[in-house]
C-alpha cells in the first residue's frame, strides 16, 4: 500500500523502531507463517541469524528481546509495557520460548546467531529466520529487512513490493512523490498540504476514522511522556544515564505555572527529553517517523499548542484541529522522504531519523501557524538543511548518547526553521527536493561505522562506564 500517515506513526515500543518494532514485526510475521502452513506442531529447532547494524548494536537497541516477542506471536503495536516484562521475564526464567503463542522450544536471546561484518545486499538490517522438524530438514525459513521506522521488506519480494507500491499510489487522488508535486497538488486544487494527504487518506478511512486515529496516535503520545514523568533513577543498560525529565517537570511546574512564553524551549526539551527517555526503557512510544527520533514531534507539537499565538484562547475542539492538522502536514513530509532517500539510520546515518522528523515537525508548524504551502515546503528544507551529515553512533549500542538531548536540539531547530518560512515570503534558493537527494547521496558516502553500528565517533571515543 501507498505510504500514508498512519505508517510513519505508529505506536511501538523502544528503543529503535528499525532494531526493536521492525525486527519483532517480522518475527510475529514469520511466526504467524509457520503456524498457517500447518508445520508448527512439527517444529523441533529454530536458528535465527542477524546481520549488519542489527548484529552491531542488537543488544543496546533490544533486538533479540523483540525478536523473541515476535516469535512468540507479539505485535509491536498492540503489546503492552507490562506483558514485555512478564514474557521476557518468563523466557529468561525457563529459558523456553512459545513458538506463534503455542509451541515450546528451549530457546534464548544468547541462541540467536550475530553476524555484525556479514551485510546482505538489500540492507544493513537483515535477518533470518528458519525452523526445522526432529529430523533436521528445514520447514520453513525467511529473510526480513528491517528498513526504517519499523517497515520490513521480505527478501524476493522487493520488486513486487515496490510495483505495489506504485500501483497502490495511482489509486490515490492526489498521488505525490516529490515536494514538486506536492506543490502542484496544492496549487491546482488550491488546498494545503495537510489537505492534500487528509484526502489521500480518505481513500482507505473514513473522515472521522483519520479524526480519531490522529487524536489517537497524540493521546500515546501525551501517556508517553506522563509515564516518563513518573519514572525516577538510572536508565537501563550499563551507561548509567539520569533521567532528567522529572525533575526538570518538578522544576517548570515551581517557576512556570502560566506557560509564560519565556519558557517555550524549556517546555519543549523537556517533552523530547521524557519521549526518548521513555523511548530508552523500551517503553510505549510512537515511531515519529522513527523511535530513534519520536520526541521531536511530540516536542514541537505541544509547542504548537501551547504557544503558538491563539493557542491560549482555543477550545479543546481548536486543539484537536491543530493536532489532526499537524499530523497529517508532518505526514505529507515524512512520505517524501520514504519515496526519496530513508528514514533509516543504519542505511543513511542519524540525519535520516532525527534530520527527516526535524524536517516534518518544521513544515508541520509552519502550517499550524497559518502558513502557505511554499512556507511550510521552506521550513521542512531548512531544518532537513541544517541536519544533513548527522551520524549515527550511539554509546554503548544504546539510544540514549546521543540521542535523547538529539531530538531535543532538533526539536528546537524546527521551530526556529518554521519560524524562519515564515518570516519569509516561500520563495528560496534550495529546495526540499534537493535537500532530499542530497541526504539520500550524504548516507551513501558516509562510512558504515557511522551508521548505527557503534564502531565510531562518540561510540568508540567515550568510555563507557
Amino acid at each position: 500500500m501507498a505510504v500514508g500517515v498512519f505508517d510513519l506513526f505508529s505506536v511501538g515500543i523502544g528503543p529503535s523502531s528499525s532494531h526493536t518494532v521492525g525486527p519483532m514485526r517480522a518475527a510475529a510475521v514469520f511466526a504467524e507463517e509457520v503456524k498457517d502452513s500447518g508445520n508448527l506442531e512439527k517444529v523441533a529447532g529454530l536458528r535465527v541469524d542477524l546481520y549488519g547494524s542489527l548484529a552491531a548494536t542488537g543488544h543496546g537497541h533490544g533486538t533479540m528481546t523483540a525478536i523473541l516477542l515476535g516469535l512468540e506471536g507479539f505485535h509491536p503495536e498492540k503489546i503492552l509495557p507490562a506483558e514485555v516484562e512478564e514474557r521476557l521475564a518468563a523466557i529468561a526464567e525457563t529459558g523456553t520460548l512459545q513458538l506463534a503463542g503455542s509451541v515450546p522450544l528451549p530457546y534464548g536471546v544468547t541462541d540467536i546467531i550475530l553476524r555484525p561484518l556479514t551485510i546482505l545486499p538489500r540492507h544493513t538490517n537483515g535477518m533470518t529466520f528458519m525452523v526445522s522438524d526432529a529430523g533436521g530438514g528445514t520447514l520453513h525459513k525467511a529473510t526480513f529487512f528491517s528498513v526504517g521506522g519499523g517497515f520490513i521488506v521480505r527478501e524476493g519480494e522487493e520488486d513486487a513490493a515496490l510495483k505495489e507500491l506504485d500501483e497502490s499510489k495511482q489509486e490515490l487522488p492526489l498521488p505525490f512523490r516529490t515536494a514538486a508535486e506536492l506543490l502542484g497538488r496544492c496549487q491546482s486544487k488550491g488546498l494545503s498540504i495537510g489537505e492534500i494527504m487528509f484526502v489521500n487518506e480518505r481513500a482507505s478511512r473514513s473522515e472521522e476514522e483519520i479524526r480519531e486515529g490522529l487524536l489517537h496516535i497524540y493521546s500515546v503520545m501525551e501517556e508517553c511522556v506522563a509515564t516518563s514523568l513518573k519514572r525516577e533513577g538510572l536508565l537501563p543498560g550499563g551507561l548509567k544515564v539520569r533521567r532528567r525529565a522529572p525533575d526538570w517537570h518538578e522544576r517548570l511546574e515551581k517557576e512556570d505555572k502560566d506557560r509564560d512564553p519565556k519558557y517555550w524551549q524549556e517546555w519543549v526539551n523537556l517533552i523530547a527529553l521524557a519521549v526518548n527517555e521513555e523511548n530508552a526503557s523500551g517503553g510505549r512510544v510512537v515511531t515519529a517517523p522513527t523511535n530513534g527520533a519520536a520526541g521531536i514531534i511530540p516536542a514541537v507539537l505541544y509547542y504548537a499548542l501551547h504557544f503558538a499565538p491563539g493557542m491560549d484562547k482555543a477550545t479543546q475542539e481548536d486543539r484537536d484541529d491543530v493536532v489532526v492538522k499537524f499530523l497529517l502536514t508532518a505526514g505529507a513530509i515524512g512520505v517524501l522522504y520514504k519515496e526519496q532517500a530513508s528514514i533509516s539510520g543504519a542505511e543513511v546515518g542519524c540525519q535520516g531519523e532525527v534530520g527527516s522528523a526535524s524536517s516534518m515537525a518544521a513544515g508541520a508548524l509552519a502550517e499550524v501557524m497559518g502558513g502557505t504551502p511554499q512556507q511550510v515546503e521552506n521550513a521542512a528544507e531548512i531544518a532537513m538543511e541544517h541536519n544533513l551529515g548527522l551520524t549515527c553512533d550511539p554509546i554503548g549500542g544504546l539510544v540514549q548518547i546521543p540521542c535523547i538531548e538529539r531530538n531535543a536540539i532538533a526539536a528546537a531547530k524546527a521551530i526556529n526553521a518554521a519560524k524562519m518560512a515564515l518570516w519569509g515570503d516561500g520563495t528560496h534558493r534550495v529546495s526540499l527536493d534537493e535537500v532530499i537527494v542530497t541526504m539520500r547521496e550524504t548516507g551513501k558516502d558516509m562510512s558504515s561505522k557511522y551508521k548505527e553500528t557503534a564502531m565510531g565517533g562518540l561510540a568508540v571515543n567515550v568510555v563507557e562506564c
